[in-house]
């Protein structure tokens, strides 16, 4: 329990993260990477070298220090860390290795000078207070997934049942339980967890569901991205029969039930978490405004589908937008995203519901733009697929 002389030095750290809490966190992730190799399948080797870990772990410990006195306020980013840990099987037994990492990095980059015992005993009580919440949140999860019709807890091994190119960057796999059972259902935009050995070495990855439920498997699709180990492993080595672990379908960037119309706006692989989205608004009646941008037709995946599906249901509106169009390719606009476009592709009555996704430039000008176009941001709902941060404009 965390008393209000500790809550105030946590709080008197403020400054002090704000300063160089990513010089900590990069320091913290070396030290526990490095010293515990058992929690190394947890962590996205790209984001650490990319810098987008340490940021987004700084962001958090910042906004956590920030708000000790009130947690609430710390509104969707417990929801947001839940699910992730969920979804790569975070479990009780890595809070303390990432505790001991964190409280000796504090130690070792600010000095005892500065990080005192005084400072290290609260620091250790507010990150216990943390790790009580996020386990207890991430039990209940666990519980539930496992008590659902079909549910499991843990791993379940999934046989690759299809796979399917997209596009030419884009491959599709459907996973169907080995043991034959059911799955359970899934909020459209979830995504699941994967566990893969590469090379010997353990790999855990998240990957959106890119259809909606059907009781009997799952579907994801995934860009083959140049560096990526885990996607070109899928690529050139995952064949129809092959087996793979799966854990639960996890995740908050889900779509609510409302009658607003539902604007879908996505870029790139960003696509494949709004297909599910949009084969359950379908059935729906409510209007749907499907925006989708990519660099040409060759690697624009599932067009056809969406074709397909205004085909089938009037209210859909669709508009697609590529950046390097080849010749012949056909477009409703030419260039990126602008706000111009987005203000003619939307309703004219501003009161909509928006989930955009794609890479984090695509959805900083695309959050940039629906503000300045009046749609209410509390009714503006985005997901990253790497570590989560703030768009900035």
């Amino acid at each position: 329990m965390l008393s209000s002389e500790q809550r105030a030095i946590v709080k008197s750290t403020v400054p002090l993260l704000e300063a160089g809490g990513e010089a900590l966190t990069t320091h913290f992730y070396r030290k526990m990477l490095g010293g515990y190799p058992e929690v190394r399948p947890l962590f996205n080797q790209a984001h650490q070298a990319s810098g987008d870990q340490p940021r987004a772990l700084a962001n958090g410990v910042l906004m956590y220090a920030r708000h000790i006195d009130e947690l609430q306020a710390l509104g969707p980013l417990v929801g947001k860390i839940v699910n992730k840990h969920v979804a790569l099987q975070v479990l009780p037994e890595h809070y303390p290795i990432v505790g001991k990492c964190l409280l000796e990095s504090i130690r070792e980059v600010l000095g005892a000078e500065i990080a005192t015992d005084e400072v290290i005993a609260a620091w250790a009580a507010a990150y216990q207070q943390l790790a009580d919440i996020l386990i207890a949140a991430e039990e209940s999860v666990y519980a539930d997934n496992a008590a659902a019709p079909g549910g499991w807890r843990g791993s379940r091994r999934f046989v690759v049942a299809r796979k399917e190119k997209e596009s030419e960057e884009i491959t599709s796999f459907y996973l169907r339980p080995e043991d034959g059972g059911s799955v359970p259902p899934f909020r459209p935009g979830q995504y699941i967890g994967l566990r893969l050995v590469i090379d010997g070495e353990e790999v855990r990855r998240n990957y959106s569901l890119s259809a909606g439920p059907d009781g009997q498997l799952y579907r994801i699709s995934v860009k083959r991205e140049p560096q990526g180990k885990v996607s070109c492993h899928l690529h050139d080595h995952v064949a129809e029969g092959a087996v793979l672990d799966l854990f639960a379908p996890a995740g908050d960037f889900v779509l609510e039930p409302s009658d607003k119309p539902l604007a879908l706006i996505t870029a790139g692989v960003g696509i494949t978490p709004a297909l599910a989205m949009l084969e359950a608004a379908a059935g729906t009646g409510r209007p749907v405004h499907f925006i989708h941008c990519a660099r040409h037709a060759g690697v624009h995946a599932f067009r056809d589908w969406v074709e397909d599906m205004r085909q089938r249901y009037p209210q859909i509106q669709r508009f697609f937008c590529y950046s390097e169009p080849r010749e012949g390719d056909e477009a409703d606009a030419v260039g990126f995203l602008t706000r111009e476009r987005l203000a003619k592709w939307l309703p004219q009555d501003r009161d909509i519901d928006a989930y955009f996704l794609g890479p984090k430039p695509f959805m900083v000008q695309v959050k940039s733009s629906l503000a300045a176009l009046g749609v209410p941001g509390e009714q503006c709902r985005y997901e990253f697929f790497g570590p989560a941060s703030a768009l900035a404009d």
